[in-house]
C-alpha cells in the first residue's frame, strides 16, 4: 500500500510539474507576444515638431491607402494627357509629365494622335480641352482598371461633350518626384470616345 501511495504521489507530482511548466510557457509566450505588439505600435508613433511643439502622429502601412493611390494615379494621368489648352508649350509640358506615369502604350497613343494632326487642330481652332473623371473601376486581383470620364471641348462657337472610356493595367514601381504614387499604367487603350452633346454658344 505504501509503495502504491508513493507511486501515485510521484505521478501526481509529475502531472502538476508538467502542468505548471506548460502554464508558465503559455504565460511567457503571451507576455512576449503582448510586449512585441506594444513595441510595434510604439514604432508607428512618431513625434513631429510643429514649430517648437511636438505633435504625436501615427505611421500607417502603405497598403492601407493603396487603392486610393491607384485611383489618384490613374486620374492624374488622364488629367495631364487630356487637358489641352491652345498653348503648345503648356500642352507639351502636361504630356511630358504624363509619360512618367505610363509605359510605352502612352507614347504610342501620343504619336498616333500627333500623326493624325490632333494637336495641331487644337492649336489652330483655339480649342480648350479638359476632362472630368466620372468613376474609376479597379480589379485589384488582376491589376486592371477602367476609367470613365467626360471630355469637354470648348471652341469659340460651341462646346462639345464626349464620353471617354479607357482601360489598362497597373503595377507598382519605386516612388519618385515624377511618379509620387509608385504606380505605372500599362497596356493602356481607349475603348470608347463618342459625342454626348454639342452646345452652340450665343452670338452677340
Amino acid at each position: 500500500m505504501i509503495i502504491k501511495n508513493i507511486e501515485q504521489k510521484i505521478k501526481l507530482t509529475l502531472i502538476v510539474s508538467i502542468g505548471s511548466f506548460l502554464t508558465a510557457l503559455l504565460l511567457a509566450g503571451g507576455a512576449f507576444y503582448y510586449s512585441y505588439q506594444l513595441v510595434q505600435q510604439s514604432r508607428k508613433q512618431i513625434y513631429v515638431l510643429d514649430g517648437n511643439v511636438p505633435v504625436l502622429v501615427r505611421q500607417t502601412d502603405m497598403d492601407v491607402n493603396r487603392e486610393v493611390e491607384y485611383k489618384s494615379h490613374i486620374n492624374l494621368f488622364h488629367l495631364l494627357f487630356f487637358t489641352l489648352p491652345p498653348d503648345d508649350e503648356f500642352m507639351q509640358h502636361n504630356i511630358a509629365k504624363s509619360m512618367y506615369l505610363i509605359d510605352q502604350s502612352g507614347l504610342t497613343e501620343y504619336n498616333n494622335l500627333k500623326e493624325k494632326g490632333y494637336y495641331n487642330a487644337v492649336l489652330a481652332s483655339s480649342a480648350t480641352l479638359s476632362i472630368q473623371c466620372d468613376s474609376i473601376h479597379l480589379e485589384l486581383n488582376e491589376r486592371k482598371f477602367t476609367f470613365y470620364g467626360t471630355q469637354r471641348i470648348e471652341r469659340e462657337t460651341s462646346i462639345l461633350k464626349r464620353q471617354l472610356i479607357t482601360t489598362g493595367r497597373f503595377r507598382d514601381v519605386p516612388r519618385s518626384d515624377n511618379n509620387p504614387h509608385g504606380c505605372l499604367i500599362t497596356n493602356w487603350k481607349t475603348v470608347l470616345n463618342k459625342d454626348l452633346e454639342s452646345i452652340t454658344k450665343r452670338r452677340f
